[in-house]
């Protein structure tokens, strides 16, 4: 009996790697070998750095909000404990923001729980 293979699954199976390899350096683009390397390596850094880009926000959101309050002679830490004893809940995408972009309604948060 013939041996049977499925090319047509294994050729689609290749295309797909190469298409995600699609410009990348080198052989990585079309020697179907070093491209599926290459793509599982960027699908794992890609899997990886969508948590990293979490905390580098939230790292950036903690700077811009301690700029902010350092104008009005406090520091992130005491601003962030003083809103919480007041029961002020706004997270800190949405504090930075008004840091950055909305000075006055930022000056009266701070005034309110100063």
């Amino acid at each position: 009996m013939p041996r049977s293979v499925n090319s047509v699954a294994a050729k689609a199976r290749r295309k797909k790697i190469l298409k995600q390899a699609k410009g990348y350096f080198g052989r990585r683009k079309n020697v179907f070998t070093v491209a599926k390397n290459a793509v599982e390596k960027a699908l794992s850094y890609s899997y990886r750095d969508r948590k990293v880009n979490k905390r580098n926000f939230r790292a950036l959101w903690i700077q811009r909000i301690n700029a902010g309050v350092r104008e009005y002679g406090l520091s992130y830490s005491q601003f962030m404990g003083l809103l919480k004893k007041n029961d002020i809940s706004l997270n800190r995408k949405v504090l930075a923001d008004l840091a950055m972009n909305h000075k006055d309604i930022f000056k009266s948060i701070v005034d309110k729980v100063k």
